[in-house]
């Protein structure tokens, strides 16, 4: 088990600067509102990825609903369409024309 510091919102307010800092070095700090831990604050890794900077997609992430690409080093090629925007839109009035 790790040693994790625990701040209340109240405290963090009053002290950002300190606990940036001590997250900055390395120290994870767990932030609490009424004795509940809501949110941590860690050490920015700097790895980010250019597509997890949406931040919907890095929401969905982080509640399990999506996982992030796998990045292989090789630059993502395009998908080749499989139909004309003519042949769509006629396919999507054909499925509208069924209801």
């Amino acid at each position: 088990m790790c040693d994790m510091k625990s701040v209340g919102i109240k405290v963090l307010e009053s002290k950002l600067s300190e606990y940036v800092r001590l997250a900055a070095a390395g120290e994870t700090i767990l932030i609490s509102d009424r004795d509940q831990g809501v949110a941590e604050l860690n050490k920015h890794r700097g790895e980010r990825s250019p597509i997890l900077a949406d931040s919907m997609l890095a929401d969905a992430v982080r509640h399990g609903w999506s996982a992030p690409p796998v990045l292989s080093g090789r630059p993502l090629t395009e998908a080749k369409p499989t139909m004309t925007l003519v042949e769509l839109l006629n396919d999507l009035d054909g499925d509208r024309n069924d209801r």
